[in-house]
């Protein structure tokens, strides 16, 4: 069986925009690099149907695009740009027809109407003003802009060390619900949640913890419980937070630490989803492990590396949540995030 990967890169180097990759299950290995389209910086993506999303720079303007991947092509349908900094994240709201974006440099979060022909509009934006004691925190750097379980927006500022929490209309408007003080200077970066729907992980980019959530669907606020390091005692260099992700049976959560350029997994305790245990650190055979997706069977997790132009492919077992080398040379530029 052969499951297609698509990457999102920096297109500094060597990438020239957007990759496809498979993933050969037989055979327990990557193969097929293609560039699905040229793009410049398209360095988070989006994916339903047929329909990509992408972030995009072109010049000296920053924004998202929209991609049309019918019949194995990809050709552009819209972008949205402005002068500036692009954002660093996108997702879509499938139910209501919308797409979110979180800027770093700005500190912005915006909405677009997505268009069942996939065009993009702008319906919505807001710019936060947040600070936060670490040097990296002079000003709001949003970085998360995703759904919670009853389908409000959760957005992560990690200049300001907050979450926020917003209604939305079916026009893509946001009111804010409530709003989560981070631990200070953990640099909130992503959010994961379990699939009991109440209990979140929230990714400190800047000081290499996750600390767990309960959320209160009654009133969309997010409260903390308890908070751990990313990475091993005897580690001393410097490290900071980049990926994560659950696995659906909500037994094991994984998180990528970048310098120290490992893969952390965790056993999330069945009676208790905010009790951890750390029960393995692999290295990603790479510099940079920035984004890492499991695979449709959640029997491979991939890790793609900025620095070092590799992919590094594991094979995971599904009842000690463990991974396993397989393949971790494989070239594929300046990768940053995997769908």
């Amino acid at each position: 069986m052969t499951e297609l990967l698509t990457l999102g890169t920096y297109t500094r180097d060597k990438s020239q925009g957007i990759y496809t990759v498979s993933l050969d299950t037989q055979n327990d290995t990557l193969k097929d690099l293609t560039l699905l389209t040229e793009a410049g910086n398209p360095t988070y993506l989006a994916k339903k149907d047929h329909t990509l999303i992408s972030v995009l720079t072109n010049g000296d303007q920053g924004g998202i695009a929209s991609w049309d991947l019918e019949n194995q092509s990809c050709f552009l349908i819209n972008s949205v740009m402005k002068n500036g900094a692009a954002p660093c994240y996108v997702s879509i709201d499938s139910e209501r027809q919308l797409t979110y974006s979180a800027n770093y440099h700005t500190g912005e979060i915006t909405v677009y109407q997505l268009s069942l022909a996939g065009q993009l509009e702008q319906v919505e934006s807001l710019t936060y003003a947040g600070s936060g004691p670490h040097p990296n925190q002079a000003t709001s750097h949003a970085h998360f802009a995703d759904l919670t379980p009853d389908n409000r927006l959760v957005t992560c500022d990690l200049g300001g060390d907050t979450v926020y929490t917003y209604d939305v209309s079916p026009e893509g408007k946001l009111t804010e619900v409530t709003s989560f003080n981070a631990p200070a200077g953990s640099g909130p970066r992503h959010l994961a949640f379990h699939p009991n729907k109440t209990t979140a992980y929230l990714f400190g980019e800047l000081d290499s913890t996750v600390t767990t959530l309960n959320y209160d669907v009654l009133t969309g606020a997010f409260s903390q419980n308890q908070t751990y390091s990313t990475l091993p005692k005897d580690f001393t260099g410097e490290s900071s937070g980049a990926a994560i992700q659950i696995s659906q049976d909500g037994r094991f959560l994984y998180l990528s630490n970048r310098g120290h350029n490992s893969i952390v997994t965790f056993e999330i305790s069945a009676d208790d989803p905010n009790t951890l245990t750390p029960i393995q650190w692999i290295s990603t055979e790479g510099d940079g492990p920035r984004d890492f997706t499991l695979n449709k069977t959640e029997d491979y997790l991939i890790v793609g590396h900025q620095f070092t132009n590799n992919l590094t492919l594991f094979k995971r077992s599904k009842d000690t949540g463990l991974l396993t080398l397989v393949q971790k040379d494989f070239e594929a530029p300046e990768c940053v995030c995997i769908v």
